[in-house]
């Protein structure tokens, strides 16, 4: 057997333990943060259910400050949706509707992802009391990799990525409301 064909065989063999690999990986991951703010639950809700208002906390609005927005139907409302596009890899491209929304607990959201990566998301931000004047929120977002791209899970920290960004979005909230 020549040098070439043990190369490829051996190559072949590779990818394919990687492959069954990924087989037995998990697809799905969810990060959740939380904050507490020092401001009634019904003003923390009534904030949070705008979309619009992400561009004053969140970490991913304010990568771009320059990135086209558009917006479709009644911000505050189910079937609202917020699209954006930036030349920022980070940002990218996408749209993010509101889902649903349980006034003064919770609100989730479908997130579609188009550019740098195709994608979907669920998000969800929720409030609960923690005294009359201390709102505990939390800010969660799970999505899943399809075989065989789940490989990529072993190699990224998720919940370290996208939770440095949703408790930085936490903090600048915080600051935004206790002003």
């Amino acid at each position: 057997m020549n040098l070439l064909l043990k190369i490829l065989i051996v190559i072949a063999i590779a990818v394919a333990v990687i492959l069954l690999v990924a087989l037995f990986l998990k697809k799905e991951y969810d990060i959740e943060r939380e904050i507490t703010i020092k401001k009634p639950r019904k003003v923390v809700f009534d904030y949070l259910k705008f979309l619009k208002n992400q561009n004053n906390y969140s970490k991913w609005q304010m990568m771009d400050p320059n990135m086209k927005q558009e917006y479709k139907g009644t911000d505050g409302t189910v079937g609202f949706v917020s699209s954006w596009e930036s030349n920022v890899k980070n940002v990218g491209k996408g749209s993010q509707s509101i889902k649903k929304i349980v006034d003064g607990e919770k609100i989730e959201y479908d997130i579609h992802f188009i550019k740098p990566f195709e994608g979907k998301a669920i998000a969800y931000m929720t409030t609960d009391s923690l005294s009359e004047m201390e709102t505990k929120v939390k800010w969660g977002f799970g999505s899943r990799m399809n075989y065989p791209m789940n490989l990529m899970l072993l190699f990224m920290n998720m919940d370290k990525m996208v939770g440095n960004d949703l408790t930085t979005g936490l903090t600048n909230l915080k600051g935004v409301l206790e002003k």
